[in-house]
């Protein structure tokens, strides 16, 4: 291990992909055997920390004694379930995330910086070393039991995947929807799995009242592209089998077309749409690519070992989005982008969804239905 001082700034990668400069080395890359299956290329320290770690090979093959990155999950009890949103550009109040960091290891996440506060990095720590709330449907039900409480669609799915490969061993999804059902609180999820058809009789019963809406997120319909961004997600055609299913059982489903990442995968806009569209989605929605924190150096990284060709185009129209900027924070243009490339994609997605039809018709989630839970010695209501 080579210790840095602490003033040392975090390697980004601008000079690679930058005016004037040509070289593609990637600083602090973890060999391709250790991160096998994953989608960061590194894993350099949290910004918090106050020393840098990166590995170095001392000239006796040290760094090839070096074990595989594997899955490991810490069971923790939160002391809080329900998170509430007050951003004017995000369409939801309320959200739960039962998991800290993501299996399914989408380089472009934008929940990967979260992993800092952990004292973790947000590269293969990340997809890596997970945190299982175990305790979130205990919670649920008292948060949903306290007098006063003012019933919101919770979203499910915004931060971290509550359907990634983990959700198969601890079930906390499942156990939430049944206390979400009995108590006919409506929820909206966002996914990018095809495990969500094992809950398929939960949700059918929710959309007969009114309660659900799934959107499966479809970056590509590239498979080796899907497998190199995100390589432990469903792959794209699960995904649109999954639409299909969920839209046969009378489950209104939406397809987010997220995130377009211009020169990549933004030619695949109308193709997503109009498969999507073919599998029974009804609405749809897009988000541009953020790169908040450490995001812009993971994917610049990724782009050099797996887009070298396309790498500086790619940051090129990023950054004509964002003010000359890898990331602008600004509310409303964080998820859109300014300027004419930004223009021509929200246009572009504008047509084709007049287009197919999709959003023609918005699906509001009844919360007149709402009854809360009653708590082992609690009295139930006369009324």
């Amino acid at each position: 291990m080579d210790l840095q001082p602490p003033q040392t700034p975090p390697v980004r990668q601008t000079s690679a992909l930058g005016s004037g400069e040509t070289s593609g080395e990637i600083q602090g890359k973890v060999p391709s055997g250790r991160r096998r299956g994953r989608g960061s290329v590194s894993n350099h320290s949290g910004r918090f920390e106050t020393q840098k770690r990166n590995e170095a090979d001392d000239g006796w093959e040290s760094l090839g004694r070096l074990e595989p990155f594997v899955t490991s999950v810490q069971e923790e009890r939160a002391k809080s379930i329900i998170s509430n949103n007050t951003s004017p550009d995000i369409g939801f109040d309320q959200s739960i995330n039962p998991y800290r960091g993501c299996e399914h290891g989408c380089v472009y996440c934008y929940a990967r910086p979260t992993h800092a506060f952990l004292g973790l990095s947000a590269g293969l720590d990340f997809e890596t070393r997970l945190f299982a709330k175990v305790n979130a449907p205990e919670l649920l039900e008292k948060e949903l039991a306290k007098p006063g409480y003012g019933v919101k669609t919770i979203a499910l799915g915004t931060n971290t995947d509550p359907y990634q490969p983990i959700e198969r061993r601890y079930r906390i999804m499942r156990r939430l929807l049944e206390i979400l059902e009995r108590a006919n609180h409506p929820v909206g999820i966002v996914t990018k799995s095809a495990l969500v058809l094992r809950d398929k009789d939960i949700l059918s019963a929710m959309a007969k009242r009114g309660l659900v809406k799934v959107a499966l997120s479809v970056t590509t319909l590239d498979r080796k592209l899907a497998r190199a961004m995100e390589p432990r997600a469903s792959t794209p055609e699960k995904r649109l089998e999954a639409l299909e299913e969920l839209s046969s059982a009378g489950i209104p489903t939406a397809v987010m077309v997220a995130p377009i990442i211009p020169a990549l995968n933004d030619p695949e806009i109308e193709t997503i749409l109009t498969r999507a569209h073919a599998a029974g989605a009804c609405e749809a929605g897009y988000v541009m690519l953020r790169l908040p924190l450490e995001i812009a150096d993971l994917l610049q990284e990724w782009l050099l070992e797996h887009e070298p060709d396309r790498a500086k185009r790619v940051m090129s129209l990023m950054r004509s989005m964002r003010g000359g900027k890898d990331y602008d924070s600004g509310w409303g243009e964080r998820m859109r982008g300014q300027g004419p490339y930004a223009w021509q994609i929200g246009r572009r997605f504008e047509l084709a969804t007049k287009r197919l039809g999709l959003n023609a018709k918005n699906f509001d989630l009844r919360v007149d239905l709402f009854e809360p839970p009653v708590l082992p010695g609690q009295q139930m209501s006369l009324l």
